[in-house]
This record gives structure tokens, C-alpha cells and sequence, in this order.
């Protein structure tokens, strides 16, 4: 793709319901087309064939329970990594949960993390995909019952392995990490100890994609059949944020109760995904999760990372948390025959290129302001060069009106300031790092500078 100078200002209007008419990168191309439905379906009713996958249940066993389901994920993950020529490092998360509501008895549990490591030694960055495996029925104390957990969530699980699979033979300048987490039944547990885990050892987060119930497409009452649909959840005041009057009232002021980091990854979320993936449609869901429920990417905000939850359209909750039984003629239970893996694999393919394209740009600019130091018309914008990794092409400037869910415009420039003959109080701003080769950053919501 090639640049505008200096002088001219490339503008490119977003549809929130069609792709831009930005290029696509061939490689990133390839890999999507290289996800695979078969694969999907293979590692689902894998997961499926251990009978339960309760955190609870039996971690003894070579062919049931947690155990011999997360034995089983990690030897998958090592087979990924002998194509990664050393890059990729598979190992258990190991941690003892205290005995809790849900948890009867402090019990030794283990999530499973393949790590590729970037090529750029000077990149810190690490992106997260991830599912959880441990599954449940109606009765979420019963580690002994058939419990299949299909959708939920070896779906997720399987989109993080089937990256895994794809992604390790390739190379980027940041991390990715491919994660399947215990306990998000019993309490988000195992998302819980790898969240604590990266605050306190400093890891450069900058995006966490967790995948949780992502292979249904009909919706249960409603009868609703969509297989184009997808929601991505995501925060408006950050949850870290809480108990800090100072964050939010300076959210309040500037009117960025809509631009959290989590709202940022979500509209990036919806503009590559449906750049790269056909026949998506990317739901933007302004929640931080289903109403008065939560999932594994919680514990990640609540540490100040930023992440999001992605989830199908419609859900059916006969499949859901369900004893499998039949009553009056009513079929229960979360079973693979009831998983779309057409549509888990699209899902897949909308975060591989949205890991594809984070790990290989440059990482976001620093220190991005609206310069308030006079009364205008205009606004001027400011910002630093990212202090990680390799050096951007140039930046990309976004504007929206403030009743728009999605950017707008982008103006293209080289410098690290732009001024714009529109009116700060009127829109809203961000800024992109972007390399030569068109692969944006996250955007960054400017703060008022001087």
C-alpha cells in the first residue's frame, strides 16, 4: 500500500457495515484461508470425548476428566511449536485455588499457555487469545456427570489451538500468547492467576481476545439462525478505573466515556475483521459482558489491560450449563452435533487477523494530546513515538462525530502532529502508529496537552 506525502492528507471514510478500501496483506490472507473447520470440529470433539471437563473432576485418569483434557491440549500445543523453529514454548500454568463457594476444597489447577515469541528484541508487546476448557452441567457442583461442554467453551479452546496450529510456523515482531484456562465455571479462576501473573511480572499486554461460546448460530425462543453475526463485548469506563475519581471525572470532561482501551480494541476488532473475513458481521456490544454475567477477560480488565469478549450472535441455552436429557420432546445438553464449525471457523478467522495484523505493526504512539493552549476552531494533535519495537511508517489521525460508534475518517501523516480544521468540541480524535505495509496499531484517545 502506498502513502499520501506529507502534504496531502489521506481520507478514507469508514461504513461500518462494508470493509475499507484498504488493501489486504497477502500473508495475513493466507493464513486465514489456512483455518480450518475439519481442524475445529476435530479438536471440539476431542475435548468432548473426556466425558467431563469439570474443574473439579478427576486429574488422574489418561482418558477422563481436567486432567486428561489439559495433558491433551498442551501435547497438541508442542506439536504446534516443532514447527515454530524454537520460537514457540508450551508450558503449564500451575496454581492451588483456595477452597471457595464454587471450589470444595483447595485443588491443584493448570492452565496451559503456548508462548510464540516475537522476533524483534526490542518489542515487548504480548497479545492474548484465549478459551477456556473446563466445562459444567445444571448442577455446577457435579464433577462426575457427562459434561460435554461443546460450545462452552471447547469452542473457544479450539479457536485458540487452531491459531496455535496455524500461526506457529510464522513470524512476528511481538508475542502472542495461545491460552486455554481452567476454572471459569467455578469463578474465572484460571484467567484470574494468569492476569495477577503478567501484573505482577510486567507483561506488555496490549490486547486480550478472550473466546467463550463462539460455535452456535441459533438463537434459542427467538429462532433466530445467523451465521454472519458476532458480538464483541466491551467496556466503556474501564473497571480499573474504579474507586479512581480522579480517571473518571477526567473520562467525564472530555466526553471519553465511549473510548476506553477496550472500546478501541473492539472497533479495531470490527474494522479487520470484516476487512480480511467475508460474509462477517462484527456486533460491537457496548456491555462489559452479557447482562450480569462475566468471563475470562474481566480479570484482565481489573488488572488494566485491555480486552474484550467475543461471543455468537444468538445464544441457545438449552445448550448451555443443561444435563443431557430430552423432555417433552425438547432436546438439552451442550453436544458437538449442535456446534456450527463453519461458523466457529469464521470467528477464528477474524482473530487471527486481528493478532496478525497487532503483532506485526508498530506499536501505538505515546503520550497523545489535543493542544489546549489557545481558543480555536482547529484542533492540533500531538503525540510521541512508540517507545517499543520497530519504527512506524506514519500515523493515521481518526475523527468521528460524538454520536458515531465507529472512526469516521483517517488522515494520514509522517509527522507527530497534525492539525485538523475541525472542532475538538464538535468530534472526537484518536491516533494509530502504521507501518509501511498498511499494519495499524491499536488507536490511543488523546488527553488535553499543552
Amino acid at each position: 500500500m502506498k502513502y499520501a506525502p506529507l502534504a496531502l492528507l489521506l481520507f478514507i471514510t469508514l461504513v461500518s457495515s462494508a470493509q475499507t478500501t484498504i488493501k489486504q496483506d497477502a500473508s495475513i490472507k493466507q493464513m486465514i484461508d489456512e483455518v480450518s473447520s475439519k481442524n475445529i470440529e476435530t479438536i471440539i470433539r476431542k475435548l468432548v470425548s473426556f466425558k467431563t471437563r469439570h474443574t473439579l473432576s478427576d486429574t488422574t485418569s489418561a482418558t477422563e476428566g481436567s486432567g486428561a483434557a489439559r495433558n491433551w491440549i498442551k501435547a497438541e500445543y508442542e506439536k504446534y511449536a516443532k514447527e515454530s523453529g524454537g520460537r514457540m514454548t508450551v508450558q503449564f500454568d500451575t496454581f492451588t485455588q483456595p477452597k471457595s463457594d464454587r471450589v470444595d476444597k483447595p485443588i491443584h489447577l493448570k492452565n496451559v499457555l503456548a508462548t510464540l515469541k516475537g522476533t524483534d528484541p526490542k518489542d515487548t508487546r504480548v497479545y492474548i487469545v484465549s478459551g477456556h476448557y473446563d466445562s459444567r452441567v445444571s448442577d455446577v457442583m457435579n464433577p462426575n456427570a457427562v459434561e460435554p461442554g461443546a460450545n462452552d467453551d471447547a469452542s473457544g479452546t479450539a479457536v485458540s489451538m487452531e491459531l496455535a496450529r496455524v500461526m506457529a510456523k510464522r513470524n512476528f515482531p511481538a508475542t502472542i500468547i495461545f491460552m486455554s484456562v481452567v476454572g471459569e465455571e467455578q469463578g474465572l479462576y484460571g484467567s484470574t492467576n494468569v492476569a495477577k501473573r503478567a501484573k505482577a511480572e510486567n507483561w506488555n499486554i496490549d490486547a486480550v481476545l478472550n473466546n467463550d461460546i463462539v460455535g452456535n448460530t441459533h438463537g434459542m425462543e427467538t429462532d433466530l439462525k445467523d451465521n454472519r453475526s458476532v458480538r464483541v463485548f466491551n467496556e466503556g469506563v474501564p473497571s480499573a478505573a474504579a474507586g479512581n475519581e480522579r480517571q473518571i471525572a477526567g473520562l467525564i470532561a472530555l466526553g471519553g466515556e465511549n473510548d476506553s482501551p477496550s472500546r478501541e480494541l473492539a472497533r479495531y476488532t470490527k474494522e479487520i475483521g470484516e476487512r480480511y473475513v467475508d460474509q462477517l458481521d462484527v456486533k460491537l456490544i457496548y456491555r462489559r459482558d452479557r447482562y450480569l454475567r462475566g468471563g475470562d477477560h474481566i480479570p484482565f480488565l481489573l488488572q488494566g489491560f485491555t480486552a474484550v469478549r467475543i461471543t455468537e450472535m444468538n445464544e441457545d441455552y438449552n445448550r448451555q450449563h443443561q444435563d443431557i436429557r430430552t423432555e417433552k420432546g425438547v432436546d438439552y445438553g451442550d453436544l458437538p452435533d449442535f456446534v456450527d464449525f463453519n461458523y466457529a471457523q469464521k470467528v477464528a478467522r477474524m482473530n487471527l487477523s486481528v493478532l496478525a495484523n497487532l503483532a506485526t505493526a508498530p506499536a501505538e504512539p505515546q503520550n497523545v494530546g489535543i493542544v489546549t493552549s489557545g481558543l480555536t476552531n482547529k484542533t492540533t494533535l500531538k503525540w510521541d513515538a512508540p517507545k517499543t519495537g520497530k519504527k512506524p511508517a506514519g500515523y493515521y489521525v481518526l475523527m468521528r462525530e460524538t454520536i458515531s460508534p465507529y472512526w469516521e475518517r483517517k488522515y494520514y501523516v509522517t509527522d507527530n502532529t497534525a492539525t485538523l480544521a475541525y472542532s475538538k468540541d464538535n468530534y472526537l480524535f484518536a491516533v494509530q502508529s502504521v507501518d509501511a505495509d498498511g499494519h495499524e496499531s491499536l488507536s490511543v484517545f488523546p488527553k488535553p496537552a499543552r
